[in-house]
């Protein structure tokens, strides 16, 4: 498993929070997801054999939240 977190300048509510959550929650390998709205970042564990960071990126950018570089 990897832990890492993006930053992603659009997370402003507690809407933003369950998008996120909910969407990288159902990819396979997304083991934890934890959104902090006060630092707009997310927090992910998530195993690299299954599911790559690009793709979380690609769910993020899919459902409204792009993650800055």
């Amino acid at each position: 498993m990897e832990t890492t977190n993006l930053f992603a300048p659009d997370i402003s509510c507690e809407h933003c929070q369950h998008a996120i959550e909910g969407a990288l929650g159902e990819l396979a390998g997304v083991n934890t997801v934890k959104v902090n709205i006060t630092t707009k970042t997310v927090n992910l564990t998530y195993d690299p054999q299954k599911v790559t960071l690009a793709k979380i990126e690609e769910v993020m950018d899919d459902v409204g939240y792009t993650v800055a570089k």
